[in-house]
């Protein structure tokens, strides 16, 4: 049930940041909407912590399982991402329009990424045979 919670989470934070997209231009609501996905991602990664020890699972890459690692990797360069998305929203909002072009082609990158982590977290949770 828990991994089930998770998965619905990871679920509404693609569709919210689905939204957050389809709002781009209205800057106000995009801002929120964003702001909230990234939090609540955060947290969420924060609650698989808590209940799973991941850090720890992560860290034993070579004996993890194949898709296990992806999934990893591909998460770490999303939250990784997110950090590039605030700095240069946050740069776009202070008056630098130049950074417009390369604040979209990142927000492509870490939605894309964003979809393959919650793709890929199937397998990751998935029980070993």
């Amino acid at each position: 049930m828990e991994a089930f919670v998770m998965q619905f989470q990871s679920l509404c934070i693609v569709f919210t940041m689905a939204f957050g997209i389809m709002v781009r231009r209205n800057r106000k609501l995009h801002i929120k909407v964003m702001s909230l996905a990234i939090i609540w991602d955060v947290i969420l990664i924060l609650q698989i912590e808590l209940s799973r020890s991941a850090i720890l699972k992560a860290s034993k890459a070579m004996s993890n399982a194949f898709a296990l690692n992806v999934h990893v990797t591909i998460a770490v360069l999303t939250v990784v991402l997110y950090g590039f998305m605030i700095q240069s929203g946050r740069q776009i909002i202070k008056g630098r329009g130049d950074l417009r072009k390369k604040h979209k082609i990142l927000g492509f990158t870490t939605f894309s990424l964003r979809i393959l982590t919650f793709v890929t977290s199937f397998w990751a949770v998935s029980p070993k045979s």
